[in-house]
């Protein structure tokens, strides 16, 4: 736990350069969040149908890791943002993740064109399903398949 302490404290002009950041407070329904921008940005929404949507999205330097690979947490994040779209109802709340299950098929690389799709599975009461398929689109090959379950307080219908 030291070691991570450690290694996460900041020096004095890394100190210096974070205290000269503005963060303005986000604005709830009005914009985009820090995390938001950070994750999604550049997604492209291409087809939007009755329980089912499909985007394209480049890989970009900020979601790699040190191989040059899409990171897994950002597959994650993709996984559950397009899977909680597609069963999102507007002016109401965002539904609540419940359970993710995401098979690692294959890699990203950086500048990779991808291929999001998501496939409401199922509802039953308040509680929805969505398949999330992620691919290489130019050669097709499947990066991740996620699986996502969510509940909607509001127990809208789709």
């Amino acid at each position: 736990m030291e070691e991570a302490k450690e290694f996460l404290q900041l020096n004095k002009e890394e100190a210096e350069s974070v205290s000269r950041l503005t963060i303005h407070p986000h604005r709830l329904g009005f914009q985009c969040s820090f995390y938001e921008d950070f994750a999604l940005r550049g997604i492209r929404v291409d087809s939007v149908k009755r329980g089912f949507v499909s985007c394209t999205f480049r890989v970009p330097p900020r979601l790699t890791d040190k191989s040059g690979n899409l990171a897994t947490g950002a597959v994650a994040n993709l996984v559950d943002e397009v899977g909680g779209a597609i069963v999102h109802v507007e002016g109401l709340t965002m539904n609540v993740s419940v359970d993710m299950s995401i098979s690692f098929l294959g890699t990203a690389k950086l500048n990779d064109e991808l291929q999001i799709t998501s496939k409401v599975l199922g509802r039953r009461g308040s509680y929805s399903g969505a398949i999330v398929l992620v691919r290489n689109k130019v050669t097709g090959e499947l990066i991740a398949e996620g699986r996502h379950s969510l509940f909607d307080k509001h127990g809208s219908k789709l």
